[in-house]
């Protein structure tokens, strides 16, 4: 359940080292990213993938396999063993801290037998598109998992419960094919004609069997955990009345509110609405639109920030959207790379960590560095974080009234301590903004916690400051 000024870390960057060792590093820091002011943690995918040891998560083969078993070359996952995690999220709760756990559902891999099944070629460009006869084709779809041996489920995959996969191993071929008697569905982004299939052994929703299975495996998931909500991977793909129903379903059990933030991947918010529309709002969505207007601003400095939360959730349907600048996907060397420039970094996370719209997200990557890349912590992020936490409360004023400085202030609460904030942002030259933050604050001083700028600030009888920014960067003006 979504906290007040709740902020989620997403604790793993692609790249992390295979030490099998996260979930007890975790454990050990749980405490202290509590006291910075974290308060839930999207964790990377728990179960065996088809890399084994050295798998990120997303090449899904057991979903029941949590690193309990000899499967794939190795018991634990790349980030630990199945007890290992369980404690984590104990590690979490105790500190106050909501865990959500990165699930896969769309594509299975790593099969454990070959079938041979009827099927036709799809085009690349527009899977529609039939550009073949029927052929026999030999496919990874049988899934025995002889590992497990049946513990927790005896439900086997075959073929009947996918709908195509992109490679033929009896010609050795890479194509879409699509199985004799499928369809792809409907309610899917319309990229390439139908953007159903994605990668893999694509799984087949409209089957009966694998509902069943797939809500079955949820609530055990939820039973064996004790996860608080779900990062939900790749929902453009998946029919949508398939999560509206299954979130449904396991909500009926639990006694406290199923967080779920689903992944749809696109820039275009007209389709982040409608697939709130049509999940009937039983998911939140990733703010993806709002994560390009950060790139853009930060390589081009005649950006106008005054537009940066247009035709963004941030700004259309603030409940739903969770917030971001960078995470795995977008990281430098990843398929949807569009890493913020590193210079309005801290200008991005004041937007989405200082104001009262959205649910933020902080990627690992940003906060830690990326080891893989030489890159370096974001210096800031941590006092701005606190700094929600703290002082982030009360009514907002906006001054989105200049392409090159933007600023807005919180005038602050009873319940929190000298709360109040002031924040200015200039991608171009040095500015001051006049802004009102409260009559009752007349007479206090605020000082940029950032440290860009030295001198103080002393908010007059009608309660206005005059607030300063450095060119390019941002101040935060606290108490």
């Amino acid at each position: 359940m979504k906290k007040i000024n709740g902020v989620i870390m997403q604790y793993f960057e692609w790249y992390l080292e295979t030490n099998q060792n996260l979930w007890n590093e975790i454990s050990k820091n749980a405490g202290n990213l509590a006291k910075i002011g974290i308060t839930a943690l999207w964790l990377p995918p728990a179960y065996k993938g088809i890399g084994g040891k050295d798998e990120v998560g997303y090449g899904v083969y057991d979903l029941y396999d949590l690193g309990e078993f000899e499967q794939k070359g190795t018991v634990k996952t790349k980030y630990g063993s199945k007890e290992e995690y369980i404690n984590c999220i104990l590690a979490l709760k105790q500190a106050g801290i909501e865990s959500y756990a990165d699930i896969v559902l769309n594509h299975k891999m790593g099969a454990d037998m070959l079938q041979t099944i009827p099927a036709e070629k799809v085009d690349w460009g527009n899977h529609n598109e039939i550009v073949s006869g029927k052929e026999i084709v030999r496919v990874a779809t049988k899934f025995t998992f002889p590992g497990r041996k049946k513990k927790y489920s005896d439900f086997e995959w075959n073929w009947t419960h996918f709908d195509g996969i992109d490679y033929n191993d009896k010609t050795k071929e890479h194509a879409i094919f699509k199985f004799i008697n499928k369809d792809w569905a409907n309610e899917v982004d319309e990229e390439f004609g139908n953007f159903d299939y994605l990668m893999g052994a694509d799984i087949d929703f409209q089957n009966e069997e694998v509902r069943k299975e797939l809500l079955n495996w949820g609530k055990w998931y939820i039973e064996t955990t004790d996860i608080d909500g779900f990062r939900l991977d790749a929902v453009k793909h998946i029919n949508a009345e398939f999560y509206e129903q299954w979130l449904k379903e396991l909500r009926k059990d639990l006694k406290e509110e199923l967080f779920a933030v689903g992944e749809y991947w696109s820039g275009d918010v007209s389709k982040l609405h409608r697939y709130i529309t049509e999940t009937n709002g039983e998911t939140s969505l990733f703010d993806v639109p709002l994560h390009y207007n950060f790139y853009n601003a930060s390589r081009d400095e005649n950006y106008n920030l005054a537009q940066i939360l247009d035709k963004t959730l941030m700004k259309e349907n603030p409940s739903k959207a969770v917030t971001f600048v960078d995470n795995h996907d977008t990281q430098p060397e990843q398929s949807l790379q569009s890493y913020v420039e590193r210079w309005f970094k801290l200008p991005a996370y004041s937007i989405i960590l200082l104001r009262d719209e959205g649910y933020p997200c902080v990627f690992y990557g940003d906060f830690y560095g990326i080891k893989h890349n030489n890159i370096g912590k974001i210096e800031g992020l941590k006092e701005m974080i606190t700094i929600r936490k703290d002082k982030a409360y009360g009514k907002q004023n906006d001054y989105f009234d200049n392409p090159s400085c933007i600023g807005w202030t919180r005038e602050g609460d009873e319940e929190h301590i000298k709360s109040g904030i002031a924040v200015l942002i200039s991608n171009k030259y040095d500015s001051e903004k006049r802004m009102y933050i409260g009559k009752e604050l007349a007479g206090e001083e605020f000082i940029d916690a950032i440290g860009n700028c030295e001198e103080k600030v002393l908010i007059d009888e009608e309660g206005f400051g005059i607030f300063k920014v450095k060119a390019k960067s941002v101040s935060v003006w606290i108490r």
